[in-house]
């Protein structure tokens, strides 16, 4: 199949310099995106590098998909930071940066000598310092650990997710980390609009719980106003119905139906328009209500029909619907592939670029970086002499190739 290139030149935030120690998903996710709005991202990494290079299989020339999922568009360079050279270099490579991204445990820069507010901050009063953690550096469970599954079980995400039958079910894609790192994105483009006005950076303080409890709607909204704790719906919508997957002929399909006009439409469609008349049916309250006898009418209907088909023609009529896809019919839909959603650079293949902006648009210029790929030429640019550089490797400061446990 032939995906199409996203190579972009320049981008909303071409001259904008990020320095990048995060590891994992949240940080790396919010600096790809920087990135691919035309950011120039250093990956700085530990002597053993990012851990989801190893998270695999899949891997590819000895890297996981895991990784390359959420690192293109980045150089990197392998740094000791336990080293106080390796300090040294990192306060170099600060210098003229717009932006820090880091998401150390709560405390570590400081152990190190390296504080927003003691060194960071008076050193470099523009630098946009962007703290990516669990819980944040303070509270009850301030300093703690923190990642997406555990979080999704502590802040209630788990609760709301799954079926009566199931229980508690974890979100499958890692929403908590990646709503985290588009909070961080919209952080750091706020502080830079910010700058622009007071000339100075600021310290940003995001975290994983904050961002789960965040994504808790309508859940959290309806707890607060009834006193009512939530129940777990499975597919079906706590306020509106039917916004539920149905079965059919041919394969399951998603309903969201919003308003009594669009279940009229519905009730036509597929061929049971005395069920827009039904008195248990007639407003959406009424549906939600009798839910368990809609749902059971619904499909007696439904089945007999073709899943995609009758998608198609609702959405032609304006009533929300969808066959639930999987990723492979997904990734090789035709309107994945006409807005842009998978894209290629070689043998590298990814998802495409979600913010289409019209005069300056992203793209996809770097295939993740190798370890330490810019090790020697991101040091260069600093300032630093070859035989500076050659000293630095030689104290194992600077790093090109990975230390494998």
């Amino acid at each position: 199949m032939a995906v199409k290139s996203a190579n972009g030149a320049g981008g909303a935030l071409a001259g904008v310099r990020v320095i990048d120690l995060s590891r994992v998903l949240g940080g790396p996710y919010c600096t790809q995106i920087l990135a691919d709005h035309g950011a120039d991202v250093l990956k700085v990494e530990p002597p053993q590098g990012d851990e989801t290079r190893d998270w695999g299989p899949p891997f590819r020339d000895g890297e996981a998909a895991y990784f390359q999922g959420v690192n293109r568009n980045k150089r990197s360079i392998g740094l000791d930071l336990a080293k106080p050279a390796g300090r040294d270099v990192l306060l170099r490579l600060l210098d003229g940066a717009d932006v820090l991204v880091q998401n150390f445990k709560p405390g570590s820069l400081e152990k190190w000598g390296l504080g927003h507010a003691e060194v960071l901050e008076k050193r470099f009063p523009g630098l946009i310092h962007c703290h990516i953690t669990g819980f944040g550096a303070d509270g009850p469970l301030g300093g703690y650990p923190g990642y997406d599954a555990v979080i999704q079980a502590m802040s209630g995400m788990m609760s709301v997710n799954g079926s009566p039958q199931s229980g508690p079910v974890r979100v499958g894609t890692p929403m908590v980390d990646m709503g985290t790192g588009l909070n961080a994105v919209i952080a750091i483009l706020m502080a830079l609009v910010e700058r622009q006005r007071s000339g100075l950076g600021q310290f940003l303080d995001v975290t994983l719980y904050d961002s789960a409890v965040g994504l808790l709607h309508p859940q959290a909204a309806n707890w607060l106003m009834s006193g009512k704790a939530p129940v777990i719906t499975g597919n079906a919508h706590p306020n509106i119905y039917p916004y539920d997957a149905f079965a059919t002929r041919t394969k399951r399909v998603f309903l969201a139906i919003g308003n009594d006009r669009q279940f009229q439409r519905l009730c036509a469609a597929i061929g049971a328009p005395a069920l827009g008349q039904d008195p248990r049916f007639r407003s959406n309250a009424d549906r939600s209500v009798n839910r368990a006898d809609l749902k059971a009418a619904l499909e007696a209907k439904l089945v007999e029909l073709d899943g995609d088909a009758i998608c198609t023609r609702l959405l032609e009529e304006g009533v929300p619907a969808g066959p639930v896809n999987a990723i492979p019919e997904v990734m090789t839909h035709p309107h994945t592939l006409h807005r842009n959603m998978r894209v290629g650079l070689g043998d590298y293949e990814s998802t495409g670029i979600a913010i289409k902006m019209g005069r300056t648009p992203g793209g996809v210029r770097l295939r993740p970086p190798l370890y330490g790929d810019s090790s020697r030429a991101a040091l260069a640019e600093a300032g630093y002499s070859e035989a500076e550089i050659e000293a630095l490797i030689e104290e194992g400061v600077l790093l090109e190739t990975r230390v494998r446990a």
